[in-house]
């Protein structure tokens, strides 16, 4: 399993052509106590860089952007009626969809987990 890490702090964890869709411990810091998440249904089709899912907390309502396209094929249940798991385990069980990658060249333009940890510490 690859871990890739887009520039909004979203996470996709590839195995094969299905991705694991989150967002990253950073964020979830920056963001505080999250009251809220709305996951994508599954069959709906994303667009990287496009809206995928809204997460809310005690400070912000934010966008979560699709990190590559494809097909969701599950939305995080236990989100509904636990949204401080991302809190607790942002980058595991905090997951928000999974999706089939239509396209898995897009990985090729996200960062791996030392890129993103350089780009985080500039922040």
């Amino acid at each position: 399993m690859s871990r890739y890490f887009t520039e909004d702090h979203e996470w996709v964890d590839v195995e094969g052509d299905t991705g694991t869709v989150g967002i990253s411990e950073f964020a979830q810091g920056q963001l505080g106590d999250i009251v809220f998440v709305d996951v994508p249904e599954a069959g709906k089709a994303l667009t990287k860089g496009g809206d995928a899912a809204v997460v809310e907390s005690v400070k912000a309502a934010s966008d979560v952007y699709a990190p590559v396209s494809g097909t969701v094929t599950e939305g995080n249940p236990a989100l509904a009626d636990n949204p401080a798991l991302v809190n607790e385990d942002a980058e595991g069980q905090g997951w928000f969809f999974k999706l089939t990658l239509s396209d898995p060249s897009e990985l090729s333009s996200l960062m791996d987990e030392t890129a993103y940890a350089a780009f985080v510490a500039k922040q």
